[in-house]
């Protein structure tokens, strides 16, 4: 039996072979209030100075005009323009002439401008005394400036202080509050994570949706497209990613496209990276290589190892093994994998070794059972099992197979077998062919079963066969037939059902056992057609059975061609049928030629056969 391993082939790592982590925040959520905008939302603050006419959404009026508005009233020192005056000039970059007028609104007790104050001097770089206005503005009921300070303190980590303003801005409806709380409670593992990643994302926070989405995906997939889509729609990049990932893994690739297309113009490399592989798989490379291009200079090692895997197709070796490199530079072993695979295909054993040696060294699993298929090919078993070992603990069914090959080969049969139980439970087909066989063997038939219909279920023909054979064997013995009933009238049975299977498989065995039932039927032509096959093949035993078909028929020359080829093969029976046919034509000698090979192939009861009949013709030939 072979090494599964050595049917390596590139490794197809899919469209997202590694998870990258995902970053926590985008630029919504990412300084703290240092947007003055922000700030400005103050709903108070709009309500007391009745800037809703200033700042509402799609009023016309601009900021020049804004301001020309207010200054009068400032400078004459009223709080209220003086607050709008000195947010208009923040907002605009002017710290130095925001902050004046932002100090005389505060020292008037106006929430905003305190709130507004401590963003201008975080942007001087005076954290310590912004926080202390944006506490002022907090304890006044400013939800915005409870966030920032809430993120303040998370900066520092004091995560109860932290968590204590978050929640403040959060149950005042704050979108960018209940998202850093949301964050922060997911840092630590605290429930309410999804209700307040909702709250924000109903708000329409963009990264909320998609947080909220990743936080859905597995439990309710539905809900979390809908939130991919929203934040995807609002230009978020990772979500049109996620989104294409989902309609592709439903089959909905046109749409998949237009996500990943979107997400890849935005910069996602992952994203061109998969555009790139659904181009493939629609027959045009060269876009597909596009994509791949873009998204490896980018750094995406996956998007270079397709590339790599494109060129070596094209037998563009050197090209193959550049882009090869250029995974690995990006810290995707499969690099290193799949230039041992090329070197192994160049007949480079040593460089493959090498190869394989540094993807198994950085955890690559198939690389491990790689690298201990190449050593022991070179007959260094005891350097071979420590890497099936570390590959199958790892999580590589082949290596887990592999390893009960080679224990059983020392007739370790038990760890062997524990090896093979293993890979079976994973689905391992010839493994679990394995485990029936050896339960089989020690009277387990019923445990036998179950592992060989997995096997067989899986498409091994061997097992269909051996499944068949236990059926057959299980099966209670058939009734007599009745007076009248003709012969072979019953309903075919599961192991005859399995014995085909294994026959259409192309297992000589099964061949002639489906041609033997169907002669017992009376079905000659079936009969026939099987042992013919199995014959072709090469079965002694359906060269031998064809034969003996012909004969009955009277096609004897043909009988006679179809013996010779089963005794060559080793058939005894066969070649007592040379003998006796011989015999029959008078052929003394080669009568007696066929009757030696006879007694010699066996046996016990061929072999007295063809020793009295080889007496037999020496008296004939001596009369």
């Amino acid at each position: 039996m072979g090494f599964m391993g050595d049917r390596s082939t590139l490794l197809e790592t899919g469209r997202f072979a590694r998870a990258e982590a995902e970053p926590g925040t985008e630029a919504e959520g990412a300084a703290p209030a240092a947007d003055a905008q922000t700030a400005l939302t103050d709903a108070d603050f709009l309500d007391k100075h009745g800037a809703e006419d200033v700042f509402g959404e799609g009023d016309p009026a601009s900021d020049a005009e804004l301001e020309a508005r207010h200054r009068v009233a400032a400078d004459k020192g009223d709080p209220g323009a003086m607050s709008v005056l000195g947010a208009l000039l923040l907002r605009r970059g002017d710290l130095d002439g925001a902050e004046p007028y932002l100090r005389g609104a505060t020292g008037e007790g106006d929430r905003a401008a305190a709130n507004n104050l401590g963003v201008l001097l975080h942007q001087r770089g005076y954290p310590d005394e912004a926080a202390g206005w944006w506490r002022v503005a907090a304890v006044a009921g400013s939800a915005p400036a409870a966030h920032a300070l809430g993120r303040h303190f998370r900066e520092r980590g004091d995560e109860p202080a932290a968590e204590y303003w978050m929640r403040q801005a959060a149950e005042s409806g704050h979108a960018l509050g209940a998202y850093g709380l949301a964050d922060l409670l997911e840092h630590r593992g605290d429930k309410g994570v999804e209700r307040w990643f909702r709250a924000a994302a109903e708000q329409g926070h963009r990264e909320a949706a998609y947080r909220l989405a990743r936080h859905l995906r597995k439990g309710d997939p539905a809900e979390a497209e809908q939130w991919y889509r929203q934040a995807a729609a609002r230009g978020h990049r990772r979500a049109a990613l996620h989104l294409g990932a989902q309609l592709e893994a439903r089959g909905e690739l046109k749409e998949a496209g237009r996500w990943y297309l979107t997400s890849a113009k935005q910069g996602e490399a992952r994203a061109a990276c998969a555009l790139g592989f659904l181009l493939r798989d629609a027959g045009d490379e060269d876009s597909a290589a596009a994509w791949w291009h873009r998204a490896a200079q980018d750094g995406d090692g996956n998007a270079a190892n397709a590339l790599g895997a494109l060129h070596a197709a094209r037998g563009e070796t050197e090209t193959a093994e550049r882009w090869y490199r250029t995974a690995m530079d990006a810290g995707d072993q499969n690099g290193a994998y799949n230039l041992a695979l090329l070197c192994v295909a160049q007949e480079r054993t040593a460089q493959a070794e090498q190869w394989y040696r540094r993807a198994a060294y950085a955890g690559h699993r198939e690389a491990a059972n790689a690298l201990a298929i190449l050593l022991l090919q070179g007959g260094d078993a005891a350097g071979a099992e420590p890497w099936f070992s570390k590959a199958a603990e790892a999580g590589s069914v082949d290596a887990a197979f592999n390893l009960g090959i080679l224990f059983a080969s020392r007739d370790e049969d038990r760890t062997a077998l524990k090896w093979y139980e293993r890979a079976a439970s994973a689905g391992h087909t010839d493994a679990a062919l394995q485990v029936g066989i050896a339960l089989v063997r020690d009277g387990e038939e019923r445990a036998a079963e179950r592992h060989l219909r997995c096997a067989a279920g899986g498409g091994s023909a061997e097992a269909a066969f051996r499944l068949a054979s236990l059926l057959e064997s299980l099966a209670p013995p058939p009734e007599p037939v009745a007076l009248g009933e003709p012969v072979g009238g019953a309903a075919r049975t599961e192991s005859e059902e399995w014995y085909e299977r294994a026959a259409e498989l192309g297992h000589r065995r099964a061949q002639v056992r489906v041609g033997m039932l169907a002669s017992a039927r009376g079905d000659v032509e079936v009969a026939a057609r099987w042992y013919r096959e199995a014959a072709e093949a090469g079965s002694r035993n359906g060269a031998f059975n064809l034969g003996l078909l012909l004969a009955r028929e009277g096609n004897e020359p043909e009988a006679a061609l179809w013996w010779t080829r089963a005794a060559v093969a080793g058939h005894g029976r066969a070649a007592l049928r040379l003998g006796l046919l011989a015999a029959r034509h008078g052929d003394l000698a080669e009568g007696q030629k066929w009757c030696v090979r006879a007694m010699e192939l066996g046996p016990a009861e061929v072999s007295e056969r063809a020793a009295r009949l080889r007496e037999a013709l020496a008296e004939e030939l001596s009369a």
